[in-house]
């Protein structure tokens, strides 16, 4: 009887519960012999030997994790290939392999299938483990679910979970967008996730948009439309002119008091990193060898710099990350995780590994894609003709 593992690995995405559920939940309507173990906390649990058995009580109630957010079974950053890092977090002795511990446990459990869900760091790692239990004549098929907030795997189309991080981006924002009413001269940023790609800022910005043309409004007794409209939006695809911006800016400020703009955590990041180690400050980066974009605050740094320049009394700097990427997955993306669930596990079945989603270089299709295709960073295409015409109408 085969027996299947299952980890959560990176940040949170709006996918983690009904993907972790849809899993034991098919599995389930398959062979309810087949048995299901759960690794907590993503690779770290790996490394540690911790697992949880999914037992009938909990596998007859699967289908519930379809309402929440978060991730039931726990998230770590961890990387394999990161052997300092491991050792440095107590997950592996000194001189050890991750990936050889890791292949070793997955042996102990007599794991004949894993199933990971993260992104391209997690697929990535998931493709090199498979490739060290191959060299060790131990075949174990892992399946991996694209997740990610950015939508940024290439060549996956739509990673599980992004288009509700989108809406729920929008919906944040229009609480925040009354903020503008607290003070004159008023300066609002809202910062979205997305440390290479721009994808959900622009999304967010678009659905927000889109969602404003069916609010009414009172310019008579105060409240036009002009001032709910985001006045700026900046992703990591595009330069940062200030002295542009400023111009651009000035007239829409005087005239309205309030300027509302997009930024996504990744944007200017390069300028502002070069500019802080000038002045002697040491950039933390995670173990990924990544910028910690916390320590770099991109809308922070765009909005001092503009508040100055424009004359602005206040500025208000809101990240919606946290609130959209913890949602429950919308319906859009419920269809979506239960259709790559279903093929993920028919293919792990006939014993075939990869990561499933749209294939964007093989005209869409959902298929399991070879783990050596698959990479992180996807940019936005900003020479699509809807998004330049988006960001023209909002930059201009």
């Amino acid at each position: 009887m085969k027996k299947v593992a299952i980890l959560t690995s990176g940040g949170l995405a709006p996918c983690l519960s009904a993907a972790v559920g849809g899993l034991i939940q098919r599995y389930n309507e398959l062979d309810p012999n087949i048995e299901i173990i759960t690794y907590l906390n993503g690779y770290q649990g790996l490394l540690l030997g911790q697992s949880r058995l999914v037992e009938e009580k909990g596998r007859k109630k699967a289908f519930e994790l379809l309402s929440f957010g978060g991730s039931p079974i726990g998230n770590s950053r961890v990387k394999l290939s990161n052997a300092k890092d491991c050792e440095k977090k107590g997950l592996v002795k000194p001189g050890e392999n991750p990936f050889e511990v890791a292949a070793k446990q997955l042996m102990a459990d007599k794991v004949d299938i894993l199933h990971t869900i993260g992104g391209d760091d997690t697929s990535t790692t998931a493709a090199e483990l498979a490739y060290f239990l191959e060299k060790n004549n131990y075949h174990l098929p892992i399946v991996g679910l694209p997740k990610t907030v950015d939508n940024d795997i290439e060549p996956v189309k739509c990673s599980l979970g992004a288009t509700t991080a989108d809406e729920q981006g929008a919906i944040f924002f229009e609480h925040v967008v009354h903020e503008h009413s607290a003070n004159p001269k008023m300066l609002i940023i809202h910062e979205v996730m997305g440390r290479h790609c721009g994808w959900l800022t622009y999304e967010t910005a678009r659905i927000y948009m889109q969602r404003l043309q069916y609010k009414s409004f009172v310019p008579e007794l105060g409240f036009a439309k002009e001032k709910f409209e985001i006045h700026g939006i900046y992703v990591p695809e595009m330069d940062f002119d200030l002295d542009v911006e400023v111009e651009r800016l000035k007239p829409t400020f005087d005239r309205l008091g309030c300027l509302n703009l997009f930024v996504s955590e990744g944007a200017c990041v390069s300028s502002i990193v070069k500019t802080l180690e000038a002045s002697g400050d040491e950039i933390e980066r995670d173990a990924f060898g990544h910028v910690k974009l916390d320590k770099v605050n991109a809308g922070k740094w765009i909005g001092d710099q503009l508040l100055k320049r424009l004359g602005g009394q206040k500025m208000l700097v809101q990240k919606s990350g946290y609130f959209a990427r913890s949602s429950q997955a919308n319906a859009f993306d419920l269809n979506l995780i239960l259709r790559c669930v279903d093929y993920a596990v028919e293919c792990a079945l006939r014993n075939q590994s990869g990561l499933v989603g749209h294939d964007e270089q093989q005209g869409n299709q959902l298929r399991c894609i070879e783990f050596t295709r698959v990479t992180g960073g996807k940019p936005l295409n900003l020479k699509d003709a809807d998004v330049a015409a988006f960001f023209t109408k909002i930059n201009q």
